[in-house]
């Protein structure tokens, strides 16, 4: 097999087979984020926890808004996940069996989704129960599978890899949405209510990202151990040293602050878009899951040639610029009329461009950054803030709209994540954070 740390050659028949593997994890799992977390989830909860919350308008003995239940609940799948992801990473990279453990968490939070199928009557704490299991789930093997970056694609090669795998996550993520698109608007002619509609799609979601899973785990393979990781002790062991190692490359660390800044912002537009676009401008569930159908569609477009860009300017200058038109999507989100279906697809429009280049490239900018043998391990930390596991960002926009009851203020309190992000992103030195890990830059950083 050609090797992938090496200088960019044409990959071998193996490293072909295992990058489409690769690739294939991001179409399995990419209908969690899509149908469950981004469309469907958010405003059946809401609905949930307020049928549960009667005439007092209240849940429990905390008082909390039903309105404010999905933003706490995606927050404390968060505070789990600070637990459970960096010592997931540290686990793959001691053990080397990242094939097993991708298959356990994936299977199991695929499961925990498809669970989702039985929460109605008020059941929101099952159904509290069930997303945090899965998203916890869907981070910890997210951690495995990012880590098999740098073993499939050259420092030159990475952007590029990464962006496909965003590419084809975003085909599949469309495939099965506009299957739920259909059913959802075909449920009166099926006999279904609109309930029992939204079960089936989180429960198809569940089972597309199991059964699409075991075709990733029968092409991926493991790696030996590398010596830096092959170490004695546990998990818990080996992260306490990782976490003290760190210490010598504060640029790695400088990346991921303004990784976990801005990222919370991108996360916590993802996750709650839906419940913004049906509590705040009352547009109907049909509208919002066609809307994200149609990010799914620009957002392949986006991912590839926003890949591109980066092969001519640099990853770095390319999620810089991303940045500054996430940040115009809130002012011009916070400024939307209610009801108004065309500025609500025409700003939809507008992340789908950005939304796979910000996060694939920053996926591949941070594979640079890592020292060789600690690959799982630094994703760890890394995942605690992707893919909606934000806690910052959705904790912000609960307690404004707690405090204000406003949603308008809460969307428009996430720019702070975007302008933090960007400046410490902007300050970075990125070549010379790449070679204090011992790692080659590539030609455009």
């Amino acid at each position: 097999m050609s090797a992938p740390q090496g200088t960019t050659s044409t990959p071998d028949r193996a490293l072909r087979r295992e990058r489409t593997g690769w690739y294939s994890y991001d179409w399995a799992m990419s209908v969690f984020n899509t149908s469950v977390t981004t469309v469907f989830l958010g405003p059946y909860l809401t609905s949930v926890a307020r049928e549960a919350a009667g005439p007092q308008e209240r849940l429990g003995f905390l008082g909390v808004d039903p309105g404010s239940w999905f933003s706490f609940v995606l927050s404390f799948s968060v505070v789990v996940q600070v637990v459970v992801l960096p010592v997931t990473g540290a686990v793959a990279d001691r053990t080397g069996r990242r094939r097993e453990l991708l298959a356990g968490f994936a299977l199991l939070g695929a499961a925990a989704c498809t669970g989702l199928f039985f929460v109605a009557d008020g059941r929101y704490l099952l159904g509290a129960a069930c997303f945090v299991v899965a998203n916890v789930c869907f981070g910890a093997a997210t951690v495995v599978y990012y880590s098999w970056l740098p073993d499939l694609a050259a420092p030159d090669e990475r952007d590029k890899v990464s962006s496909r795998g965003w590419a084809v996550g975003y085909v599949g993520g469309a495939l099965l949405l506009a299957v739920h698109l259909a059913l959802y608007l075909s449920r009166d002619s099926l006999g279904l209510t609109e309930g029992e509609a939204v079960r089936i799609c989180l429960a198809t979601a569940g089972l597309w990202w199991g059964t699409f899973t075991v075709f990733t785990v029968s092409r991926l393979r493991n790696r030996p151990v590398a010596a830096a990781a092959g170490r004695t002790g546990s998990g818990f062991r080996q992260l306490a040293a990782t976490l003290k190692e760190m210490r010598a490359f504060p640029l790695t660390l400088w990346f991921l602050g303004a990784y976990l800044l801005f990222n919370d912002g991108v996360q916590t537009v993802i996750s709650l878009s839906a419940v913004y676009a049906t509590e705040e401008l009352e547009l109907d569930q049909s509208v919002l899951t066609g809307a994200i159908l149609m990010v799914q569609v620009v957002a392949i477009a986006g991912a590839l040639g926003l890949g591109r860009v980066a092969a001519r300017h640099g990853a770095t200058r390319t999620v810089l610029g991303c940045l500054v038109a996430w940040t115009a999507v809130l002012v011009v989100a916070f400024f939307l009329q209610e009801g108004a279906v065309l500025q609500f697809y025409a700003l939809a429009a507008v992340i789908g461009l950005v939304q796979g280049g910000t996060q694939a490239l920053s996926r591949s900018l941070f594979s640079h950054l890592i020292p060789a043998g600690k690959e799982a391990e630094y994703y760890g930390f890394y995942e605690i803030s992707d893919r909606g596991t934000s806690w910052l960002g959705p904790l912000a926009f609960g307690l404004t709209y707690q405090f204000t009851g406003s949603y308008r203020l809460a969307i428009i309190s996430l720019v702070v994540f975007f302008v933090a992000g960007f400046v410490l992103l902007a300050r970075l030195p990125m070549r010379r954070a790449v070679l204090a890990v011992g790692n080659t830059p590539p030609a455009k950083l």
